[in-house]
């Protein structure tokens, strides 16, 4: 594959697949389930990647499906792509409100952009805002701590192998 580009040819130049057509491709193939996007990008060589979440969580096949419906709707003659369908991860950061609903009475480790460090049950969440409720020590006594969004840098489900 050729293209001109100021009259000159250039092989193998690629054109940037519009990230808008695979949003709404990604939208409407999840549109009615329990799933929702949690992430997307494209880098400039059409590498996709795409994370979801579920209220039930993800399964291979959820992704595998997913895969499946974006590939049939881009045309690789027209675009060279590659293309990465996954779950958001159990180690991933929170992402969404809806991620958070997900994990309600969990334990969460939560970093604020200040540096600070918290760890506590997910006791309630919206759309602004989530609340824990940390254990406390012998020389800290337990807390309800409220974060905004915007304020957490990171919030992650603590992985428990018990």
């Amino acid at each position: 594959m050729q293209r001109l580009l100021r009259g000159r040819e250039f092989p193998f130049l690629l054109l940037m697949i519009d990230k808008f057509k695979v949003l709404d491709i990604v939208k409407d193939a999840l549109e009615g389930s329990d799933k929702f996007l949690v992430s997307m990008k494209i880098t400039p060589d059409n590498r996709i990647f795409v994370d979801i979440d579920g209220d039930n969580g993800i399964n291979i096949d959820d992704c595998i499906e997913l895969s499946r419906t974006i590939e049939k709707q881009l045309n690789r003659d027209e675009e060279d792509f590659e293309l990465n369908v996954s779950s958001a991860g159990a180690d991933a950061p929170l992402k969404m409100p809806r991620q958070y609903r997900r994990h309600m009475g969990r334990e969460l480790a939560v970093e604020t952009f200040e540096g600070k460090n918290y760890e506590g049950t997910l006791a309630d969440c919206d759309e602004e805002q989530f609340t824990i409720k940390t254990k406390g020590t012998k020389k800290v006594l337990p807390q309800v701590l409220t974060f905004n969004y915007t304020d957490v840098k990171s919030a992650k489900v603590v992985l428990s192998f018990k």
